[in-house]
């Protein structure tokens, strides 16, 4: 009997063993979620290497909708999602009900305003028609770049987060303006022939962000961000995350594979 107990508590410890070599080659899996497109390609590229040399495991998972990567966020399923701004963020949170936190800004492509009839700014046509994204969130990026172009003034008191037409205090070319989803507009380049198009879904057509008449002046409230959950904040995966993104490799990487895209001050 000795000799059997001998014999299962060796084996015992071997499967122990084994299982831990196992986990140590490994390395913690880390699930992150991001959009298909440039975000899934910045997680594969820039920053799945960058935690791999930390020795996680890195498992994606991409989605082609801007709720689930959330939702799966808030229940689990996901331990950081790539894909959303912190304005799309805070929405969520307060529709939700959820507590997901922005934990660092990446660089972001940036909206561009496109043409199919106009090769500069000066020969838009008076009274042309625009298309700008449907959401509220995105709609205030578009009239933002268009003010950049010179073709609207918003008043000063406008809410930047949340422009309305009634806050265009100057339309320079009686511009009309179209609202449509955004997995619209880039069509909307051809069928309307002014289009404002989000940087990932410009690119996801497989547009060129140097054809635009005018890119967006980012600013931190647009810009995607590392999201995870609040009570992750202080975790060790927090830190790393954010050091994967101030890494050599993953600021290398943006500037070889990521051109046009707009980065964040000091990055």
């Amino acid at each position: 009997m000795r000799g059997i107990l001998t014999f299962l508590g060796a084996t015992l410890l071997v499967i122990i063993g084994a299982g831990v070599l196992l986990y140590e080659g490994e390395g913690e899996v880390i699930t992150i979620g991001a959009s298909s497109g440039p975000y899934s390609d910045m997680v594969n590229l820039a920053l799945k290497p960058a935690l791999e040399e930390q020795g996680y495991t890195v498992e994606i998972v991409e989605y082609t909708d801007y709720i689930q990567p959330n939702n799966a966020l808030h229940n689990g399923d996901l331990d950081a999602n790539l894909y959303q701004n912190v304005s799309f963020m805070n929405d969520f949170n307060e529709e939700n009900g959820t507590e997901l936190l922005n934990l660092i800004q990446v660089p972001t492509a940036p909206m561009g305003l496109y043409s199919s009839d106009s090769d500069s700014l000066e020969s838009i046509a008076n009274g042309s028609e625009v298309a700008l994204p449907l959401d509220p969130v995105n709609s205030s990026r578009g009239y933002q770049t268009l003010e950049d172009a010179g073709l609207i003034e918003i008043s000063d008191d406008a809410n930047m987060l949340a422009i309305e037409q009634e806050d265009i205090t100057q339309n320079n070319k009686n511009l009309e303006f179209v609202f449509q989803d955004s997995g619209q507009l880039p069509r909307s380049v051809d069928q309307i022939g002014l289009s404002l198009v989000p940087g990932n879904y410009a690119l996801a057509s497989g547009m060129d962000l140097a054809d635009a008449l005018q890119l967006e002046q980012m600013n931190e409230n647009f810009r995607n961000q590392v999201v995870i959950n609040a009570e992750d904040e202080d975790s060790k995966m927090a830190d790393d995350l954010i050091r994967a993104v101030e890494s050599d490799h993953f600021k290398q990487t943006i500037d070889e594979a990521f051109e046009g895209f707009d980065k964040p001050e000091g990055f």
